[in-house]
């Protein structure tokens, strides 16, 4: 049976609540809309447009800016921080810029004001103010600075364009360097839709993701520090697909990250502002190709490809960092986002969405809210060395699992989607040569270019070697030629006139001897 989507948000529009000094309530709400899509994402993060009002949602908190409140959306995947409306006691740097996300951008004038986030305060932080528009209230960027489109248009003269938390950090050189995000899932029996953001605390409860193994963040070139993100290496065999098989090595995935050593590891960035996970093709089409009434199709609404299945077909996969499997719980994978096929039947979609490599690529997935739900994530942004204000250690994530419960995740599932079981099974013989097909190409032009080199090397050794014999081998007359006179008649040899007179043997007994 499917909630009622008025009750949904109903429960999704509930009031946010500081709840500590350094802890915040996360709530989700339908995603605004947007033509042409929603702001989901920064420039840099390239990829399909994720889910406008669909059902999607996003997750905001409320920070204080000039004494108003504002209620932003979280965004570990950009840098800064923009609101729409009067913010009062705001002063005007004369200056402005453009954010440019993925389908869309924001624009407008940096103002600095006093600003109230997580139990801490910045007197002067910067923030960018956009015209009142459908895109939402705001949005505060959790990310790298490097990427701060604010910080770049005040200059390295002035700390004020300086991203929040390194704002934060910075000011308050006791507080750890960390935040921590834990997602709550929209239509879940069993939990609410409510999360928490934390800065420089843990959560109770979950005090265990410390003991995680460390996942050091990928840096980028410094030619290209634009596009850092909180991103890190997935395992070689890091992809569980729904049959329980090894994806990256049976459909032959490979990173597209050149400066990466194991072309099995694929860079993934964690994005808490994109709906839709995206995935290499190959992966998409392993976790969703079998799914009966599957099929691969373009929706407009969602700006590309995606795998369009039955609402009631339950799909699981595991994904493995460092050696932890994140089991990733049914309703994140089959997603119902109020769809209709083209014959106006309710359909849903896979969760993780077909995105193609881009020239000089820096990143092969991006997991967004539908895998970060399923854990809870830590990210420090590397601890002050030494007590400086200024040099950090290396940035380094660790997550814990969340979807513990496989049998607690499928009976959520049957209750909110029905149960219409099916049989995933792994790649076939087919698959397994289609996907390597660049290989075996590769590997039998390499063969072919082998046995010419091979046949070329034996006719120059043969023509070497006759060569190497007619030079020492002694003259003699070619017998095409014609025979001297003598091997025609033997009259012509000494005595021929005479004829043939054989001498006579002596005898042994001879006096001669």
């Amino acid at each position: 049976m499917k909630t009622s989507p008025l009750a949904v948000s109903l429960a999704l529009l509930c009031a946010t609540e500081l709840t500590s000094a350094a802890r915040l309530k996360l709530y989700g709400r339908p995603a605004p809309r947007r033509v042409g899509g929603v702001l989901n994402r920064r420039a840099s993060v390239v990829g399909n447009t994720s889910v406008g009002d669909l059902g999607d949602v996003q997750y905001n908190t409320d920070i204080t800016l000039g004494g108003q409140k504002f209620s932003v959306q979280i965004d570990t995947g950009s840098s800064d921080l923009w609101v729409t409306g009067s913010v009062p006691n705001a002063k005007n740097t004369g200056k402005s810029t453009k954010v440019q996300y993925a389908v869309d951008a924001v624009e407008g004038s940096i103002f600095t004001a006093p600003l109230e986030f997580a139990g801490y305060t910045v007197n002067d932080q910067a923030f960018l103010n956009v015209p009142p528009s459908s895109a939402g209230t705001g949005l505060i960027g959790l990310g790298p600075n490097t990427g701060s489109r604010v910080k770049d248009a005040l200059g390295s003269t002035s700390s004020a364009g300086d991203p929040v938390l390194d704002r934060i950090f910075r000011q308050n050189t006791s507080t750890p360097n960390y935040i921590t995000v834990l997602l709550g899932r929209i239509r879940d029996p069993t939990d609410p839709p409510i999360g928490e953001l934390t800065v420089g605390e843990l959560l109770p409860g979950y005090e265990s993701v410390t003991s995680q193994p460390k996942l050091p963040v990928s840096t980028v070139a410094s030619s290209n520090s634009a596009n850092q993100h909180w991103q890190i290496l997935l395992d070689a065999d890091g992809i569980i697909g729904p049959a329980g098989n090894n994806v990256i090595d049976q459909f032959n995935v490979e990173t597209a990250v050149s400066s990466t050593s194991n072309d099995k590891q694929l860079t993934v960035v964690l994005d808490t502002g994109y709906s839709l996970p995206q995935v290499p093709p190959r992966v998409a089409e392993a976790f969703y190709k079998d799914v009966p009434g599957a099929s691969l199709v373009n929706r407009a609404e969602l700006n590309g490809q995606v795998w369009q299945i039955p609402c009631d077909k339950e799909v699981n996969v595991t994904f493995k960092f460092s050696g932890v499997k994140f089991p990733i719980h049914p309703l994140d994978t089959n997603l119902d986002l109020n769809l209709t096929d083209s014959s106006g039947k309710s359909v849903c979609v896979g969760a993780f969405q077909p995105m193609n490599p881009q020239d000089d690529a820096t990143y092969d997935v991006i997991f967004g809210m539908a895998f970060l739900r399923n854990a809870y994530t830590y990210i420090n942004f590397g601890d002050f060395v030494d007590g400086s204000s200024a040099a950090t250690a290396d940035p380094y994530v660790q997550m814990l699992p969340t979807t513990n419960d496989t049998a607690e995740a499928h009976a959520d599932f049957v209750k909110v989607r029905g149960n219409s079981p099916w049989t995933p099974s792994d790649a076939t013989l087919g698959e397994r040569l289609r996907a390597r097909l660049p290989l075996i190409i590769g590997l039998a032009v390499a063969g072919g270019v082998l046995v010419l080199i091979a046949i070329g090397a034996c006719l120059w050794s043969r023509r070497n070697k006759r060569q190497r014999t007619a030079f020492f081998r002694p003259t003699y007359q070619p017998l095409h030629d014609p025979a001297p006179p003598e091997a025609h008649d033997l009259h012509l040899v000494n005595n021929q006139s005479q004829g043939y007179h054989p001498s006579s043997y002596s005898n042994p007994w001879d006096a001669r001897y």
